[in-house]
């Protein structure tokens, strides 16, 4: 193990320590997943898209077309707190709220509040826009436990025409400052593309990153949203090996980096779920498949529903949605573009893909 891996694995124990006492029933949530995910059961996060309002228009939106799906049926404060007890009731212990912006939200309070901060771990993400010392003092006052900031590029031409929004840039540089003097942890959020996983300039965004004691967390380029189609951007399996031998170098992880001592490989429903504004379930915030409707079953079932499908119930080393070309051309290409999101599993998933409960395997041994 790096001297690095050492600091961060240090960091790690030290901020599950501070969890103890502040959360102790999150802690003892936590404590429960190697048990749960061997005895084939999910430890989802819950990647909460609670609303789509947002003040920027980034080129790779994922969400454009998930925007309008029924106008009479959507989330509230009321209904969040049902989402969270029976979260809770099923373990989970983590949930990110993103939409859209959520610090453009005139509800975020009341949001954070359905959750309860003493039940969950709580994320926001954030493009920063929004995000001052006064913004951040208050998130930590609330119950915020990190916020996931978006930000693409050391260069500021090159992030503010990514985000669509001149000035964002230095935005970003004043929510880590703001962030880290709240006490609020941070994690950075960038997109990695084809084209620039390999550049100087991202080992220099992860040098300056690390730096500043702040985390990256890379998402991997995905052909949907409005990047649907747009086969050039994405990685393949020589670029993640690439991206795993950083790793050993800087303080950046993807979602395929084991954590909590298991390598869960792919993370979509075994570790991660996405939940629309008007209540589907996704497999995650990429894969625009509904595997159920929360207004209509409960979550544990839909989840249940998501681990018997093999994709998500087998371990997998790889992104289906990012590198699994066959995937995105079977899946994704024949059976999600251009139907109205997100498309019902039955649609687009065949009983050959389903597996039985006894049969899961939700991790590298």
């Amino acid at each position: 193990m790096s001297s690095l891996q050492e600091k961060v694995r240090s960091s790690e124990k030290e901020k599950r320590n501070l969890l103890k006492n502040e959360k102790p029933h999150v802690y003892q949530k936590i404590m429960k997943f190697e048990e749960k995910i061997k005895n084939g059961e999910s430890i989802a996060i819950l990647q909460f898209q609670y609303d789509y309002k947002c003040n920027f228009a980034c080129q790779h939106c994922d969400i454009t077309r998930l925007r309008g799906k029924d106008p009479n049926r959507f989330f509230t404060p009321e209904s969040v707190k049902e989402l969270a007890r029976q979260a809770d009731e099923m373990g989970l212990a983590h949930i990110v709220i993103t939409g859209g912006e959520p610090l453009v939200f005139p509800d975020f309070d009341d949001i954070v509040a359905a959750i309860d901060p003493a039940k969950f771990y709580i994320t926001s993400d954030t493009n920063g826009w929004n995000l001052d010392e006064k913004r951040a003092k208050h998130l930590k006052e609330i119950g915020v436990d990190k916020v996931q900031l978006s930000f693409d590029s050391l260069s500021v031409e090159d992030h503010d025409a990514f985000r669509r929004k001149p000035g964002s840039h230095e935005r970003c540089l004043r929510a880590i400052d703001a962030a880290q003097k709240a006490g609020l942890n941070i994690i950075i959020q960038t997109v990695v593309t084809k084209q620039r996983i390999r550049s100087q300039e991202f080992v220099d965004f992860l040098t300056f990153l690390n730096g500043k004691g702040v985390g990256v967390f890379v998402t991997y380029a995905k052909p949907v949203g409005e990047w649907e189609g747009n086969y050039d951007v994405l990685i393949n399996k020589d670029d993640m090996d690439y991206l795993r031998g950083l790793e050993s170098k800087y303080n950046v992880f993807t979602h395929l980096t084991p954590s909590y001592g298991l390598d869960l490989g792919c993370i979509a429903v075994k570790r991660m779920v996405s939940i629309t504004k008007y209540g589907d379930v996704l497999p995650c915030p990429y894969i625009h498949v509904s595997l159920g409707n929360f207004f209509e079953e409960p979550l544990k079932d839909i989840i249940d529903r998501g681990l018997n499908i093999k994709f998500f119930g087998k371990y997998c080393d790889t992104c289906f949605i990012a590198e699994d070309r066959e995937f995105i051309e079977e899946y994704e290409a024949k059976k999600v573009y251009g139907k109205p999101l997100p498309v019902p599993y039955n649609e687009v998933f065949t009983k050959e893909d389903f597996i039985k409960r006894e049969e899961r395997q939700l991790y590298r041994p």
